[in-house]
């Protein structure tokens, strides 16, 4: 029977024609991807072996040319000794061992040019301090100083600054006192450390005094791990004492004078084999100190004169001066020190390091007032220095003050007395020329920062006191406070004194201090109270 939808229909045929008989496309690009992994995954093990066997120098792993520099080694490290134990060590019998150290190996480029600077440190452990070196440094000395410490210190600005009009030159402020401790001592305790042979980097290091020298030596000796120890007379400043066992270095009180501090060092150096460190004149020390030449001849093109502070310690002069007389002879190098202490000039007078006994290292002064401490950065400072002038403590003060309100810099009479030359107007030679000031430490206490302040003002004539007497009457004080508002005198302090009068019955001694603009607004204010009391009495400076 048919159907009556019709025939069935026939099913489509494939109309494509077989091709060659490949594997799947996916198949394909499987095979593709594990092949590529597996090539990836053997050269980044190769890559890995050759950078094991070729490591880059310790210096290359976190400093970049052009990258900022700064201060230490990647990560924090636990300090050289542990701070629980400090009370522990006021007797040296308790020095003699236990004392944790570290082995590590200085590893850096440019051998060459350290060989030489290396060859002047004295190798025998008979010797407990590094001993001056008699041949001057060279300028390979200096570069090859700023090659190995220019990831462990900074490089400090050197800025125009806002004095410049003041004072009728161009002048920039190399900051030193911008480094971690504050000091530019820095540049060549690190160069030293660094240069020591292993085997005394294991021993350790020890130090005998509060100076910018022994925090350096603390800090940076800390940084890599070398052990230290710090001797401090008993009178040295608490705050001092702290900051530098914050650095990591075991401190001990001992004696009551440095000299105690020094001898008690100097024995437990010989009975323990610590190296023995002392501010002394070293190829090495002066390398590290005379970077700061190279730094401020790269920052401040077409330089006239460089003024750094001397005394007695002129480390930094010496050797920042053979870096500058090398690149350019024409530059002017010029030395400040105190008249108070005139003992680098009385050293070239004489020539050789004088021992002068009135220089007592005052704190106010710091390194500045302390003994010439060799033949070779004497012998450099004649040689290359082109004049060494002497200030006056009320220069210095005043030069504090101007670097505080202009520049936000608070710095000592060390980092001042470089600018005091210009205020005491000792170099009129260098009007309308251009100028580097090195500003090499800030370490002042704050105690001591209040009076030098305060008796800075006073200097300038910017704070005065006077005192006169008024009848006690309502109304008499306020007119005294009217005639003060008009001229525009800010009053600091008013008192009143009733009882102890020489004067008639019935009469106040006012004494009223009072801050001014400048010396010629003070003259102004004097003028308008003589004009209403005639015998006010001023107090003077």
């Amino acid at each position: 029977m048919v159907s009556p939808r019709g025939p069935p229909r026939a099913r489509p045929t494939d109309m494509t024609t077989p091709g060659p008989l490949l594997p799947p496309y996916g198949v394909v690009v499987g095979l593709l991807l594990h092949l590529v992994v597996y090539l990836v995954a053997v050269l980044y093990r190769d890559d890995n072996k050759i950078k094991k066997q070729d490591a880059p120098a310790l210096c290359d792993l976190h400093c970049c040319k052009d990258e900022p520099i700064r201060n230490g080694l990647i990560g924090q490290k636990p300090p050289s000794i542990n701070p629980e134990r400090l009370k522990d060590f006021g007797e040296e019998d308790y020095l003699n061992g236990d004392v944790k150290t570290w082995e590590m190996k200085i590893v850096s480029r440019n051998e060459e040019l350290l060989r030489d600077a290396l060859s002047r440190i004295p190798q025998s452990s008979s010797r407990t301090s590094l001993s001056s070196s008699n041949k001057l440094i060279r300028f390979e000395d200096i570069s090859a100083a700023a090659f190995k410490i220019q990831c462990g210190v900074q490089k400090t600005p050197c800025m125009y600054s806002r004095l410049s009009k003041q004072y009728g030159m161009d002048i920039y402020l190399k900051k030193e006192f911008l480094q971690y401790t504050g000091s530019v001592k820095e540049r060549g305790v690190l160069y030293l450390l660094t240069s020591l042979p292993q085997d005394q980097q294991r021993k350790g290091v020890i130090v005998a005094s509060d100076s910018n020298f022994s925090m350096a030596v603390a800090y940076h000796a800390s940084e890599l791990r070398i052990p230290v120890f710090v001797i401090m007379s008993t009178s040295t400043s608490p705050a001092r004492v702290k900051m530098c066992r914050e650095y990591g270095a075991m401190v001990i009180s001992y004696g009551t004078t440095a000299k105690d501090s020094q001898t008690h060092a100097r024995r437990l150096a010989q009975e323990n084999a610590y190296l023995y460190l002392e501010e002394e004149d070293s190829a090495v020390y002066l390398s590290g100190l005379g970077t700061v030449g190279l730094e401020v001849y790269e920052q401040v093109p077409k330089l006239d004169a460089v003024i750094f502070p001397a005394g007695g310690h002129c480390g930094l002069l010496a050797g920042s001066a053979a870096a500058l007389k090398h690149l350019n002879p024409r530059i002017s190098v010029i030395g400040v020190e105190s008249e108070s202490f005139p003992v680098l000039q009385q050293s070239l007078k004489a020539g050789h390091p004088i021992e002068d006994q009135a220089c007592s290292n005052h704190h106010f002064y710091g390194d500045v007032s302390g003994l010439c401490f060799g033949s070779n950065s004497l012998q450099l400072t004649g040689k290359l220095v082109d004049k060494v002038v002497a200030v006056r403590e009320e220069d210095i003060l005043i030069s504090m003050l101007r670097l505080l309100e202009y520049e936000r810099a608070t710095v000592d009479a060390e980092g001042a007395i470089g600018l005091a030359a210009l205020v005491a107007g000792k170099l009129p030679e260098l009007k309308g020329k251009r100028v580097a000031i090195v500003i090499c430490s800030g370490n002042l206490e704050l105690h001591l920062l209040q009076q030098c302040i305060a008796r800075a003002l006073t200097l300038d004539n910017r704070v005065c006191r006077f005192s006169l007497v008024l009848s006690d009457s309502p109304g008499d004080i306020s007119k005294l406070l009217e005639i003060l508002a008009r001229e525009e005198a800010r009053v600091l302090d008013i008192k009143q004194e009733h009882t102890f009068v020489t004067s008639e019955l019935f009469t106040v001694e006012v004494t009223c201090t009072v801050e001014t603009r400048d010396k010629i607004h003070t003259a102004q204010l004097r003028n308008a109270l003589l004009e209403r009391y005639p015998t006010a009495a001023w107090t003077e400076r």
